[in-house]
Order: C-alpha cells, then structure tokens, then sequence
C-alpha cells in the first residue's frame, strides 16, 4: 500500500493526533484490494454501516473493521445470487429489457413516495389498523415480519438487498440507548461551566440580519433566463472582491475560454463536462460567464499545481495562468477568495448585552461576571423510523429545562415526509387528540406530537426562548423549495417563546451572529469534492466548512448531489427527497456583509464542533437515526470582557466567539 494510502487511511479514519492501530490498517487495506476500493469509498462504506448498526463512527476497531468486511461480502453475495435469479426470470418471460424495468419501477416508486399534506382518510384514529384493506401496501410492522410480504413489482434486486439491509439488526428502544448522556467531543474543555442559575425574563434578544419575507417567493415558477443570470452574476461579483482586495488592475482579466499567449486571471465556476459520474481532473472545466467569456466552458490543465488543489461543482475560482492553445487553460495560480469581514460591535452595544444577561437594568448590581449563555442544538430526524413516540425530542426538552437553557435551536425535519409510518400514514394520534380523523391534517400531528413536549419545556423554563428552522423535508411546509419560507405557524399549538424562522437564516442573539441552514451541504461537498494528491487543508472537516465560508453561501455546490447518490431512507423506495434547489432564489442562501460567529450546519456526517477561518462551526449531528439515538450540541458562551478587547479602526470591537464558546456533543 502506498504511503499516501496510509495517510488517507490515517485521516479518514482515524482520531486526532492518534493513528490506527497496524491490525486495523492491514485489515482495512485487504478490503481495499479484494474490492478495488479507494480509502474515500471504503470510508463511506464505513459511515453508512455505522448508521446502519447504530454504532459510533468514530469506535473503529479490529472486530469492527472485520464485521465490516464481512457485511460488504455479504451484500455481494446477496446482489450475486438475486442477479442470478433475475436473468432466469428475463429469458423465461421475455420481457421487456433489464433497464426499462428499472425505470419503471422507479417511476412507481416515486409516486408512491410522494405525500400529500393530508394522511390519508381513516388511519389517523385507533381503530385504522382493524379497517385496514388486506390487499393495501403492508404497514411497517408486516414488512420486519415478512420481508417478502411486499408485491412483485418491487422484488427487484436492489429492493430486496436494501429490505434485507435495512432490517438486518433489529431497532433499539430509546430506553436501553446506550451511554446516554456521554460527552463525545468537548471544544474549549479549559472553560469551565457554571452551575445553571433559572432566570425570571429571557436574556437574550434576537435581530434578523436576513430579510424573512424575501422567502415568501412563489416556488415552481423558476425562468431558465432567470436562473442563468443568477448563476452568471455570481461569477462577476465575484471577480469584483478578487479585484478590490488583491488590487489587480481589469486590464489582467480575461476569458479562461480564449486562445492568448499573455497570462490572465480568470474567474469562473467549476464543472464537470459530464452529468453523470463524479467530478475527476479529466472532466474538470472552468465555465466563464458570459460578460467575460461568453458562457463558454474550457478544459483545465492542473500540472503545475504539483497536485495541491481541492474543487466542488458550482466552486468560484480565480486562476493565473494561460490558454496558448485554445483547447485547454493551463492553471499556474490559484488565487485565495477574499473573506468577509469578522463580525464587530460597537462598545456600547456590548455593554447592553452584558446588562442583559445579568437579568435587566433592575438586576442587582455585581462586580461578579454575569452568568454565561446555555445554548442547545439539536437537529432532525427526532424519532426513529419504527415509531413516531418522538422520545428524543421529549429527552432534549428535559435536559433544557433542567439546565436552565437560555435558547434551543432545532432545526428539521421535524415531521419527516421520508420516515416510513408518515409516508404510508400508517400511525394513530395520541389519545388525548380527539380530532375527527377526515378532518385531521398534519398540522394536526404536529400539534400533538411535537409542540407538547415544546410547550411543557417552556412552562418549566418560562425564559427560554425556542427557534424552529423548516426543512424540505418537513411534510407541514407548504414551502418545498430551497431557500425556504417559515412553516405556517397556524393550526401547531405552539407557544408563543417557540419562533419559527426561515431556512437559511442569519440572526443575532445577542452580540452573537448565527447562520442557520438545515440543508446537509457538508456531506454533498464531501461526496463531490475533487481533492488533488497533496492537498493544501487535508482535515476533511476544516475544507468543507471553509468552502461554505469562503463561498459566502450556505449551499455553495451547483448542481446539487442526485438523489440516488444520497443515503437512502426507510420510505418507499429508499430514495430521499434531495436538495429541492430553486436556482433563481440561490441569492436568498447568500450571507450578508460578515462573517457569522458560529454556523449551525446539521449534517449526517458525524458530528464536531471545529474553529474554521475564526467562524465556531457545528454539527449537532442527528438527535435520532433511523435505528437508534443520536447526539446534540450544547455550546456554554462566556461574555465577552470589554477592557480585555481592543477597539478596532471603526470604534468596534471584535466578537471572538469562538475563543469563548465551550461547546460539547453530547450523546441524547
């Protein structure tokens, strides 16, 4: 094995500052050469498996790494053996060609996947199960019983692999969750909380640096013109930071796309000349826009790089080099795009911020620190696929309430159009919902579902203040695209300390600038990254976090991941609901005017809380997966002390959060 394999190894799966034991090394490499897989593939194996055996990611060992090799092998046999059968099945029927069936198949199984935003008539109430039509599509609970239950149509190969998959191991109860309450990560471990102090009135107070109603736009309405102009003005705005901050005269920028024998710097948008297939140095193309070069796209030529890049579809770059032939532009430079500004208040500000978290104006005057902020993060799915008990959530509610938690941010799915039970509609409302089942919606399981457990934490926190960021996942929003409007607030029984907002945000609590999305862009960056032998940041954290910072947008990558090549999900056939990007709205996902102290970016990777570019980055991870109990962040951030801050050229001083923020991911 090469030594730049066992880096990679090393990196991928290993902890930090601790490399792999040689046992484990030599057992991953033999899976690598029985299966031609690379330590990036081998990687994703390992994360799905873990998702798959409820297991942490990061508890890699010898017996692990071999139950691993065995589970690979195992699919294998089993998408052998079902190959088999299926050639017999086609040369004795005759039918129509392997292909056409897939195809078809997949038709029939996205509209069983789509869902109306009303369960279907009857099954809402506790007597469903016994109306139930034997011939209607089995209810999850008859799937675990009999995997072959399900019709014909959908005994395919890959439907039988990923049933077998899926029901290998057996859903744990959240009860007997294992090490509940574990810290598994501590950023800032030298700051040391204070015990909770309960406070009459909130302490914090929220500013919206996002315009809110820009997110009401009409969806399904998006212009071809207006898409391209969007994508194309990117690329000239762009062209104007490089411009300003490295004082580069407009004479040395030019057309990537036209033959010169003179060197240029060229700004354009990385692409792949293919739509299928992941993006590989070959396919690699610089699209201009069309002020500079037209539109046209050229073909890259990375050698003198010496293997040291990173790129994404949809990536503005700058490059310095040349195109003496006209058919490829030969890259001498990368260019480094200029940040935005850190995030700064004036002094007096700051001074108003700290009289509030003392308790007000009418507070007792001390010489003492106030008390510093308890923030909690959590992220969906909040139940896992075998129930709709919503039992994590419930946990989450009673540990801000017992910690005094000034502020819980969750963002969705909060009522997951992807679980399998709300996809069929096969579940009962609680007792106490004595709701006529015709009329029912799912606003209606909302209301008594989710908003209970949020309204009982308020009437034993009485301060805290809740925000509830939407995804495109979440079966009540009315507003499917992304970037995305609020949830309709009306029919959800919600307090009034509970605050829905848009998706992506960015606010201010307090001094703190926070941006907010709920799309999974780092596990798309991850899975499309195109990453040279030598690599400049070779943390896969750090890089695509600082792609989200330095491309100033909470989902930077054009075009979005496919859907087939996204984890698959319990309901119906497997394929998740995807990105759901609206082009022309891409501007709405942009962030304004500096950079936030700490980004909130839910991702299926596992979780961390990491320093990147002086901005506090965190993924809460899951608070339930599909088979078991996942994780949630706490962050504990002191105040800020003003005669320790120097005052910056514009009377404002700097709110370096992430030097004194302690964050901690906690196992729920």
């Amino acid at each position: 094995m090469a030594e730049a394999d066992l880096e990679e190894l090393n990196e991928l799966f290993g902890m930090p500052n601790q490399k792999l034991e040689p046992d484990v090394v030599a057992e991953l490499q033999s899976i690598m050469r029985i299966h031609s897989l690379s330590a990036q593939d081998l990687y994703f194996k390992w994360e799905s498996y873990s998702i798959k055996m409820d297991m942490d990611g990061n508890s890699l060992s010898l017996e692990t790494v071999r139950a691993l090799k065995q589970d690979i092998l195992d699919a294998l046999e089993r998408s052998n053996r079902s190959h088999h059968v299926n050639i017999k099945t086609e040369k004795r029927s005759a039918g129509t060609p392997r292909t056409s069936l897939k195809n078809g198949g997949d038709v029939y199984g996205m509209l069983e996947g789509m869902v109306p935003n009303t369960p279907a008539t009857g099954k809402l109430n506790k007597s469903a199960t016994k109306r139930r039509h034997p011939l209607e599509t089995p209810s999850m609970t008859r799937v675990k019983g009999n995997i072959l239950s399900s019709s014909p149509d959908h005994r395919s190969p890959m439907r039988l692999e990923n049933q077998v998959d899926l029901n290998a191991t057996p859903a744990a109860s959240f009860n007997d969750r294992a090490r509940p309450g574990e810290v598994i990560e501590v950023l800032n471990s030298h700051l040391k909380p204070p015990e909770p102090i309960p406070y009459a009135e909130p302490r914090i107070k929220l500013t919206a640096t996002s315009d809110q109603k820009k997110l009401g736009y009409k969806t399904l309405a998006m212009k071809t013109s207006e898409a391209s102009e969007i994508l194309d003005d990117r690329i000239d705005e762009f062209a104007g930071y490089l411009r300003d901050y490295k004082n580069i005269d407009e004479n040395e920028f030019g057309s990537a796309a036209s033959q010169s024998t003179t060197e240029i710097v060229a700004v354009g948008r990385i692409v792949s000349d293919s739509s299928e297939g992941k993006l590989n140095e070959a396919s690699l193309l610089l699209e201009t826009s069309r002020r500079t070069g037209g539109g046209k796209r050229i073909h890259l030529n990375l050698q003198q790089l010496g293997g040291r890049y990173h790129f994404f579809p949809g990536q503005i770059v700058a490059f310095r080099g040349i195109n003496s032939s006209g058919n490829q532009f030969a890259v001498k430079e990368v260019l480094e795009i200029p940040l935005l500004p850190n995030a700064a208040s004036t002094p007096e500000a700051l001074e108003i911020h700290l009289e509030r978290l003392r308790g007000g104006p009418d507070a007792m005057e001390s010489d003492d620190e106030p008390a510093p902020l308890n923030v909690i993060f959590g992220s969906g799915p909040y139940t896992a696929d075998d129930n709709l008990d919503f039992e994590p959530l419930h946990a989450l509610c009673s540990q801000a309430a017992d910690t005094n938690a000034d502020a819980l941010i969750l963002t969705g799915p909060f009522i997951d159009v992807d679980h399998p039970l709300i996809a069929t509609g096969d579940f009962d409302l609680p007792e106490e919902a004595s709701v006529d089942p015709d009329t029912a919606t799912m606003s209606t399981v909302f209301k008594y579902m989710i908003s209970p457990a949020l309204n009982r934490l308020v009437s034993l926190n009485s301060s805290i203040t809740i925000l509830l960021i939407p995804s495109v996942r979440d079966v009540i929003a009315k507003h499917v695209s992304w970037p995305q409007d609020l949830l309709p607030r009306k029919d959800l029984g919600l307090h009034k300390s509970a605050r829905i907002i848009g998706n992506p945000m960015t606010l201010a609590i307090n001094e703190m600038v926070l941006g907010i999305s709920s799309q999974d862009i780092l596990w798309d960056l991850r899975h499309e990254e195109l990453i040279g032998g030598r690599p400049a940041d070779s943390d896969i954290v750090s890089r695509t976090s600082k792609y989200v910072i330095e491309q100033r947008h909470y989902f930077p990558i054009f075009p979005p991941v496919g859907r087939q090549k996204l984890l698959k999900v319990g309901a119906g056939d497997g394929l998740p609901t995807g990105a759901m990007l609206d082009t022309s709205y891409l501007k709405l996902g942009e962030m304004m005017n500096v950079r936030p102290d700490v980004m909130l970016l839910p991702s299926t990777l596992p979780p961390f809380a990491k320093v990147v570019e002086s901005v506090l980055v965190i993924n809460p991870g899951c608070l339930s997966k599909r088979r078991g109990a996942g994780t949630y962040a706490r962050m504990t951030l002191f105040p800020l002390k003003l005669e320790d801050e120097e005052v910056g050229n514009e009377g404002r001083i700097g709110h370096q959060v992430f030097k004194r923020a302690r964050v901690e991911i906690t196992r729920i």
